[in-house]
């Protein structure tokens, strides 16, 4: 069964490469101030952790504004626009960035949400788009630097660095929920073997392994594991947490 000690053998495994193993996190569906903010602001607070939050700007309130104006290390990414679900009846998954709607709709909607959190955040947001539900339709994926988008972040190992000139795709790929059954949390033995998993994974392609919580839809189980993971994550040599502003700042382009 995967355990923390899997976890330093991993590191220990990139340590003898002459590498250290960049880690990461991502908060998604950030809207408003409350408990669950607070709880997730502790945590960030507790450990140092940096911690990048992604804020749906069609529905963010002054109030986390105010409530995130004295946080540092905190990193504000654009969820979507509205994450409101778009997909065609008939079972389809879940999707707000696809193809049911016109493109110009879509991007449209998605400039309109880069001004709303500019009106409540300035210049912190990074033009970074994270789509609700980790997907967004490919057609729409080039016409993301033409609109100011920078960074693109969905979930699992990414196929290339650049998807497309301009822009740079860091993913995450340790889920702390299970939103197939119960929507509990997915477990300490299941959410260490994703990161050890992800972490050997990364170790050639050099990807940077992002967790991603849901301050709105844990349990208790999950959010002891988020702080006994990053408490620990941090006490282990070979793991390096990375701010998000780090992360999509890297330069270069994936020709392959």
């Amino acid at each position: 069964m995967p355990s923390w000690q899997a976890l330093a053998e991993e590191a220990t495994r990139w340590r003898d490469a002459g590498r250290v193993a960049e880690l990461w996190w991502r908060d998604d569906d950030a809207a408003d101030a409350g408990p669950a903010l607070d709880r997730l602001l502790a945590i960030h607070r507790d450990t140092g952790v940096p911690l990048a939050l992604a804020v749906v700007p069609a529905t963010a309130t002054q109030a986390l504004a105010d409530r995130l104006a004295g946080e540092p290390g905190i990193d504000l990414l654009q969820h979507g626009y509205a994450h409101v679900n778009h997909a065609a009846p008939g079972g389809g998954k879940k999707i707000e960035l696809g193809t049911e709607r016109p493109a110009m709709l879509v991007l449209g909607e998605l400039g309109t949400g880069r001004l709303a959190l500019e009106r409540l955040f300035g210049a912190r947001p990074l033009p970074v788009l994270v789509p609700p539900w980790n997907r967004i339709a490919a057609a729409l994926v080039p016409t993301l630097p033409e609109i100011g988008f920078t960074g693109l972040s969905t979930f699992g190992a990414r196929r290339r660095t650049h998807p497309v000139k301009g822009l740079l795709a860091v993913n995450t790929h340790v889920d702390l929920i299970d939103w197939k059954n119960g929507r509990g949390f997915v477990g300490e033995a299941a959410a260490l073997a994703a990161l050890v998993s992800a972490l050997a994974g990364a170790r050639a392609a050099g990807e940077p392994i992002g967790v991603l919580s849901h301050h709105l839809a844990m349990d208790g189980g999950a959010w002891d594991f988020l702080r006994s993971m990053w408490q620990k994550t941090l006490k282990i040599p070979g793991l390096r947490i990375r701010p998000a502003h780090e992360l999509f700042a890297a330069r270069g382009e994936d020709r392959g």
